[in-house]
């Protein structure tokens, strides 16, 4: 179980006035059009496959992984191996990879071999950091796989048929407070289930039968991949189509209907809008606010209407409702760029980039056009609704259907894939199969800030009255004041389809900054306080100073 947890955090500062390390960061990001707008770095032209889903572990590696039945890719499997698959619908004998692990310090990746086809599936990361991938199409519909990280060549997919009780083919995965999986939906699957399964159920289980996602279907569905966050009072916040609720699944039942998102427009698969839960802060005492964020999407008849060659403009609008208020109701926001298949992503700091996508149409194949090229940045703190997005340097590679990005712990984004094709397809296409990995730098990563950068130089722990107690020693040059240094802890997402499955950031309660000595403070931080607040698992635990984040370090709620 998450139990509450306190740290202390050392760091070196040197005691530059407030106003003027404010005044270095202001400057850096208004007059240089580097730090401004942030950086791209092609880091791989070929890694054999289109990364459609990603997860990033926590041994610093990142599982990739396509589908299996649109015939070879271009990464052989190791070892003379091949996969013998009856049911696969392209090749029977497939000599060659659709899944691998990719090392972010290396730059390196290597061939995993999986069994079944694992297109449009989704996953969580387990507390003890093993990945639990589930669904998929086909033969690997009813699957689940397992891959736990290892520090050798040796660890590899394993996998379990029939484990599931429905054909779990874009559904949605959350961990729970008690460590458990839930898996929510998929095409014409109006249920859910857990893994692993309750020792006293049925053996196989019986799906449990969830109502809403009924209602919320229509002709082109619309509500496949559903948005799901974990609340802080424990129950769930379900995204479909239009509509939304705060669903009890412990007791099977609907708690609340949320009013449905203005305007009309669906943002759920194939629409493809995403969605993120804003950062929960529990320096604001026991009733923490939750916030949703839904951003982007196509509107009602795309899909129908690029059957006729219609493209239409896809949403250029975000929706944020505070579901912890006693009646929410949407606020707009207008986004810089209209944009479907746009990945969201919590950044160290607490903004959001949206990244990746497209102008016109809805997800897939061939039914994109007009990438979006541009990521932007969103701040959820600034005041002037004209000043909240910020908009990024371009991308020079189009991603379109079928592309993901992660958060890296150094605080780059890594992103990748790009498909819109049945089978890979390289030429005579406007929009050719990518197999090529990047990274994008946010403007906190500008080397002109790196005066105001907290580092981490080690931490350790140790448990008392049921708190877990972290040291953290970090130094950074020029320090602000105790109210501009933050601990945030973020969960790795999983990543596939514009949806950051289990993607949350919990703000740290901030007791005291301490001045040791010299250049030498220490930050004494509690939380988090619940296990529905930070489910049991790694997380990413990063510094920010002056809303400039450190690398993070890796640490385990248990």
């Amino acid at each position: 179980m998450s139990t509450v947890m306190s740290i202390l955090i050392l760091f070196i500062l040197s005691s530059l006035p407030y106003f003027q390390v404010a005044a270095v960061v202001a400057q850096t990001l208004s007059s240089s059009p580097f730090g401004y707008q942030g950086e791209w770095n092609l880091l791989q032209t070929s890694i054999g496959i289109s990364a459609m889903h990603m997860q990033l572990l926590h041994n610093d590696k990142i599982v990739m992984f396509d589908r299996t039945d649109f015939g070879p890719s271009k990464l052989p499997l190791s070892n003379g191996r091949c996969r013998m698959d009856p049911q696969d619908t392209a090749l029977k004998i497939d000599c060659t990879a659709h899944s691998l692990l990719y090392d972010i310090h290396t730059n390196t990746f290597r061939p995993l071999m999986v069994q079944t086809d694992t297109w449009c599936s989704s996953g969580s990361v387990l507390p003890n950091g093993t990945l639990v991938q589930t669904g998929g199409y086909n033969d690997g519909d009813h699957r689940i796989r397992m891959f736990t990280p290892c520090f050798d060549q040796n660890c590899d997919w394993v996998e379990f048929p029939s484990y599931l009780s429905q054909r779990r083919w874009y559904a949605t995965n959350q961990l729970l407070p008690d460590g458990r999986i839930i898996i929510v939906g998929g095409r014409r699957q109006f249920s859910y289930e857990f893994y692993p399964r309750s020792p006293n159920k049925n053996n196989p289980p019986s799906p449990i039968h969830l109502s809403f996602l009924q209602e919320t279907t229509d002709r082109y569905e619309n509500n496949l991949y559903p948005f799901v966050h974990l609340l802080p009072d424990g129950n769930l916040f379900i995204f479909a189509n239009t509509r939304s609720v705060l669903f009890d699944y412990k007791q099977n039942r609907v708690v609340k209907e949320f009013p449905p998102i203005p305007g009309g427009d669906p943002r759920n698969y194939p629409s493809s809008g995403s969605s993120v839960l804003l950062p929960l802060d529990e320096n604001k005492g026991s009733n923490i606010e939750a916030e949703i964020m839904v951003c982007g999407g196509a509107p009602r008849g795309s899909f129908a209407g690029t059957l006729k060659g219609n493209f239409m403009q896809t949403l250029n609008n975000c929706g944020r409702l505070k579901v912890t208020d006693a009646n929410p109701n949407w606020v707009m926001e207008k986004m810089p760029l209209p944009r479907a298949m746009g990945d969201m992503l919590i950044l160290p700091n607490g903004e959001v980039i949206i990244i990746n996508g497209v102008g016109l149409g809805t997800a897939g194949w061939e039914r994109g056009r007009q990438p979006v090229l541009t990521p932007v940045i969103f701040r959820p703190s600034e005041m002037d609704s004209r000043l909240r997005f910020r908009v990024m340097l371009p991308a020079s590679r189009p991603r379109l259907y079928h592309s993901s990005a992660v958060l890296l712990r150094d605080g780059r984004v890594l992103v990748g894939g790009s498909n819109p094709h049945i089978y890979y397809n390289f030429t005579g296409v406007l929009y050719a199969t990518d197999l090529s990995l990047e990274a994008f730098s946010p403007p906190y990563l500008s080397s002109l800030l790196d005066p105001v950068r907290p580092t981490i130089r080690y931490i350790t722990s140790y448990v008392f009255e049921y708190r877990v107690f972290y040291y953290v020693t970090f130094t950074v040059t020029k320090y602000a004041s105790a109210s501009e240094v933050s601990v945030r802890l973020v969960s790795p997402s999983f990543t596939t389809h514009s949806l950051g499955m289990n993607q949350r950031m919990v703000v740290l309660k901030l007791t005291a900054v301490t001045h040791v000595t010299g250049e030498t403070y220490y930050a004494t931080v509690v939380g988090p306080s619940t296990p529905e607040i930070a489910p049991p698992g790694y997380y990413m635990l990063f510094v920010v100073h002056a809303g400039i984040p450190s690398s993070g370090s890796w640490v385990q709620v248990l």
